[in-house]
């Protein structure tokens, strides 16, 4: 007597084999973007669970992929049921989107079983970002500051007074904010400013310092790979 193997009562177009090689393949791949995405990751956000999910989310999505099939009915129950779910972890980096969107297109392929366009692909792209990431393609050699002064909220304009120390510092400066904090007592104004050869944060520091009552000063370096 033999066995049907075959998974008919969800498709009828697919095998135990189909399933196998479908999600096996898609975490094979998902591995892969997971060690690029690690082995690329220069900010100090890195989170070892969104690296995990990346690998999840791909065999989840090529299970899907295979659930769904052709079946424009099922497609629209999927995007009816997913409509309910709500993700409120926000981003902190537009990479880390590109590589939701590369392992959701990899697990599409294995679930539709273009086998040969997922590994090409995934070879190719994480190939793409690795030669980026060695390389640095792209980056740009200016490095700029923010700086931030609280000074106090009273008819005194220290604007003019920040200006000139910033003039004496650095080389550009630009005012971008200014916000009312501790309940309107405090003006905190956040400038950009690439400070001049030679000079250290800790000299702008001090020189704002004498100036702003003994309130908060702070210089942000490299804050386009920091999490402000």
């Amino acid at each position: 007597m033999e066995l049907d193997f075959g998974i008919t009562d969800l498709s009828g177009t697919f095998s135990v084999l189909d399933v196998t090689v479908a999600l096996s393949l898609a975490f094979v791949a998902s591995l892969v973007v997971a060690w690029t995405y690690r082995a690329t990751h220069r900010n100090i956000s890195y989170s070892q669970s969104y690296v995990h999910t990346l690998i999840v989310l791909g065999m989840l999505i090529a299970l899907i992929m295979l659930v769904v099939g052709s079946n424009i009915a099922r497609a629209f129950a999927l995007v009816g049921a997913l409509s309910v779910v709500r993700f409120r972890n926000a981003i902190k980096e537009t990479r880390d989107v590109g590589f939701i969107f590369l392992v959701m297109a990899i697990g599409m392929a294995c679930g539709t079983r273009f086998y040969a366009l997922a590994g090409i692909a995934t070879l190719l792209i994480c190939a793409v970002i690795l030669l980026m990431h060695k390389f640095n393609w792209f980056a740009l050699n200016v490095q700029r500051q923010v700086v931030k002064v609280q000074v106090p909220a009273d008819d005194f304009d220290y604007g003019p007074s920040i200006d000139d120390v910033l003039l004496r510092f650095a080389d550009e400066h630009e005012l971008i904010s200014t916000e009312s904090v501790r309940g309107g007592t405090i003006v905190e104004m956040a400038y950009t400013a690439r400070l001049r050869k030679n000079v250290k944060p800790a000299q702008l520091v001090q020189a704002l310092r004498q100036l702003n009552a003994g309130q908060k000063v702070a210089v942000l370096t490299g804050y386009d790979q920091t999490d402000l």
